[in-house]
């Protein structure tokens, strides 16, 4: 089976697996939905201080110093993704009804993850600090562009408030202040946090499967299985399929062909890729009417179920190759 697909599902790809079915038919709710998603927030966190403490202060300035691929990112995340919905909504205008394809349309205007876009480099031992600053830039950014870019070419129409200074606040109380205060404190816990490398993997792992779960419970509450019929959901996965398919492919071969190294290739692939949910549903709501809302959201909810599935394979693939040049270094340096 290796040698036909390439790899062997690992413990860690069918934990991710498992909590969708486990979401599906056990979704946490009410009391228990808020727990989890304070579960979350917190192994998140407790994945951002570890990271602040383990890294360097010369790692983070070398990371906000990595311009070009900060640029490669935005272009994928803004440029690249709106480039391609447009694309296939010019080709195949009715291949979805015209509620799915604005949703399909929306999925492309979003901001890249944060925590997985970084959970997922530090698993493939990418450029941690760039992805840091590449996929905090990303949803700062989406906060303003997101919307702008929503309304002129949706032509949506706004129902309420803007959640635009929440999602900026949680930014900085959840990622940025747990960060900073591991940096502060590289001093006195740093040593510990590297010598202990099984605990940060731990968290960054941890913290991606209570994602999935989660947000898959929020996706079944919602009525996913009942919102459409099975074809028309085939569909939507289909198109969502090919579309991070596309990215992927650009992303992964247009960084090595623009001459970037190992670890920043994992970067660009990882954060130009996503798409953010946490940041896309409250924002559906302003932009959205209340009647429409449960379909456009759908193919976003799809998507990113399956960005965080096929990332978890592609995260273990670039962490054998990093081990196995290690260990070959190794070798040749005795």
């Amino acid at each position: 089976m290796r040698r036909v697909f390439g790899y062997l599902p690992d413990g860690f790809t069918l934990a991710i697996v498992a909590s969708v079915g486990v979401a599906s038919v056990l979704p946490c709710h009410g009391v228990g939905a808020r727990i989890f998603n304070a579960l979350t927030t917190l192994a998140i966190a407790i994945m951002f201080f570890l990271q602040g403490a383990r890294l360097s202060r010369e790692a983070v300035i070398a990371g906000i110093a990595q311009w070009r691929v900060h640029v490669l990112i935005l272009a994928s995340t803004f440029l690249l993704f709106p480039l391609l919905g447009f694309g296939f909504q010019a080709l195949f205008p009715h291949a979805l009804s015209p509620t799915i394809l604005i949703g399909l349309l929306y999925v492309c205007l979003l901001p890249s993850t944060v925590q997985s876009s970084i959970a997922f480099t530090s698993i493939g031992h990418g450029n941690v600090p760039a992805a840091i600053c590449a996929a905090t830039a990303s949803t700062l950014l989406g906060v303003v562009v997101t919307p702008l870019l929503t309304t002129l070419l949706l032509k949506t129409h706004g129902t309420g408030g803007s959640s635009g200074l929440e999602s900026v606040g949680s930014i900085f109380l959840e990622l940025l202040l747990p960060f900073v205060l591991g940096q502060l404190l590289r001093p006195w816990i740093g040593g510990w946090a590297a010598r202990n490398r099984e605990i940060l993997k731990f968290t960054d792992r941890g913290s991606v499967i209570l994602v999935v779960y989660t947000a898959f419970s929020a996706a079944v509450m919602r009525g996913i299985w009942h919102e459409l019929p099975l074809y028309r959901f085939g569909e939507i996965v289909l198109a969502n399929a090919v579309l991070l398919t596309v990215v992927l492919l650009i992303t992964t071969y247009g960084s090595r062909a623009l001459g970037f190294k190992r670890p920043e290739e994992v970067t660009i692939v990882f954060c130009g890729s996503k798409k953010s949910a946490a940041t896309g549903v409250p924002m559906a709501n302003v932009l959205f009417s209340p009647a429409t809302v449960g379909l456009i959201l759908l193919p976003l909810i799809i998507f990113h179920q399956m960005q965080l599935m096929i990332c978890a394979v592609l995260a273990k693939r670039y962490a054998r190759e990093a081990e196995a040049a290690d260990a070959a270094r190794a070798v040749a340096a005795e």
